[in-house]
């Protein structure tokens, strides 16, 4: 992993499992992050099922986490927050290195997600990473007043490391 990084250095920096116990914390996050976060059930969910999850603390702080899908010579990033009051500091891409590590070891190909087409600044995180447009889900994502907003499909083959000059994400 890269140890360069606009703000905080990558020291300080600890990826740990997430677990039930851990879930208060994550979902205080969520609940700061989003105006549609994802519920504590959608966390237990997601560890019943045995989905790769991380939590990032930074100097003993939680300071965001991630959760991804394995699938056949792919992964799929289902949840990658920062919260609010860390972000600009290098933490997501500390976790998408992370991901793209875990997808080596997985032997996954490819890293595919989904983002809201009105998050420009998670779009231009994950493009400086290295992701491209894939494709689009046509009203994927609840939005304000029972409407729905279209997801950005992109993917990220594994083969290809992070972009040159990509430090400074976030």
């Amino acid at each position: 992993m890269s140890a360069r990084w606009r703000g905080e250095p990558a020291a300080g920096r600890q990826l740990h499992e997430m677990k039930a116990p851990h879930l208060d914390a994550v979902v205080a996050i969520e609940n700061a992050a989003y105006a549609f976060p994802w519920t504590r059930g959608n966390f237990i969910d997601a560890l019943a099922a045995g989905y790769e999850a991380r939590r990032l603390e930074h100097d003993g702080t939680l300071v965001g986490y991630f959760v991804v899908m394995a699938g056949v010579d792919e992964m799929h990033l289902l949840n990658l927050t920062v919260a609010p009051a860390a972000q600009g500091r290098g933490h997501a891409r500390h976790m998408l290195e992370a991901i793209v590590e875990l997808c080596r070891q997985a032997g996954a190909q490819q890293l595919w997600l989904e983002v809201r087409g009105s998050n420009e600044r998670a779009r231009a995180i994950y493009r400086r990473f290295g992701f491209t447009d894939i494709g689009l889900r046509k009203g994927y994502y609840p939005a304000p007043q029972g409407r729905r907003e279209d997801a950005i499909v992109m993917g990220l083959p594994i083969t290809a490391a992070p972009m040159e000059g990509a430090d400074g994400l976030e």
